[in-house]
């Protein structure tokens, strides 16, 4: 469960920096009390909307047959690894104006006293970050974990998240929201790409891929993956200890794109390039 409480801590944390810079806002002028009632109704309506897609998928699992349930988690698995990605490049981009932005859109709403923008735009800051969490969880296999286990780890997780957003308000010296990001973008990468590589296994299961080379290597006696520890290097990083040949392919295909996508338009703007 180490990669879902890493998942619940980070995806919480962000969630919370958002409301936090929102809460910031609105303390700040003259009159907050209105404000803050759709801010906090901003965030329980996100809260609902991801509640409301986990039940959702539980109904589509229950009326899945046993073909369609392999079909339904490669697709999941897909998409949790595309939208763990695309979240990574975003806030690549806008992490650096994300608190002026937001904080620009509530300006607007404000003058105009459309006080129900203010709670859209929350509900779907935390809904955003909660959807993603509860496909992110169902993507990694965790659906078949018992729930007590599971409110275990949901509130580990959001108690970490609030002591590492307690903490970095209070301006550390050592770690910084830059480094946050910075750290746990490098950790959620890999995560996307075990969930690429489990993507591929389960096509050559499903006979979509052919394996090319069914053992590329054996690595079990430097680290076997179906240990304890294995696994969890496995489950968190894609690594495995006898790897398919299309499988990894397709895994360093992905690291491929990864990097092409995070150092070509670097490269794009110095001078000679176009």
């Amino acid at each position: 469960m180490g990669n879902a409480l890493f998942i619940i801590w980070r995806e919480s944390a962000e969630a919370m920096l958002v409301i936090g810079i929102l809460y910031a806002w609105l303390r700040r002028q003259p009159d907050p009390s209105v404000g803050m009632r759709y801010l906090w109704g901003g965030v329980a309506t996100g809260l609902g909307l991801a509640i409301l897609l986990a039940l959702v998928m539980l109904g589509v699992i229950r009326n899945l047959s046993a073909d369609g349930l392999e079909y339904f988690q490669l697709g999941m698995m897909t998409v949790a690894a595309g939208l763990i990605t695309q979240m990574v490049f975003w806030m690549r981009r806008h992490g650096r104006t994300l608190k002026r932005d937001l904080e620009n859109d509530l300006a607007r709403n404000q003058e105009t006293a459309n006080w129900w923008g203010l709670l859209t735009v929350v509900a779907l800051a935390v809904g955003r970050e909660s959807a993603e969490t509860v496909v992110f969880l169902y993507g990694l296999g965790l659906e078949g974990h018992g729930s007590g286990q599971w409110l275990l780890t949901v509130g580990l997780g959001l108690l970490l998240a609030y002591l590492t957003f307690w903490a970095l308000q209070r301006g550390s010296k050592i770690v910084s929201w830059r480094t946050f990001f910075r750290v746990s973008e490098i950790l959620l990468l890999l995560l996307a790409s075990a969930l690429v590589i489990g993507a591929a296994e389960k096509m050559i299961n499903l006979g979509w891929l052919p394996t090319g080379i069914d053992e590329v290597w054996d690595s079990s006696r430097l680290l076997d993956d179906s240990s304890r520890f294995g696994n969890f290097v496995a489950s968190f990083t894609g690594y495995r200890a006898h790897p398919t040949l299309a499988a990894l392919l397709i895994y360093l295909g992905y690291w491929a794109l990864v990097i092409g996508v995070r150092f070509l338009p670097a490269r794009s703007r110095q001078p000679g390039h176009a």
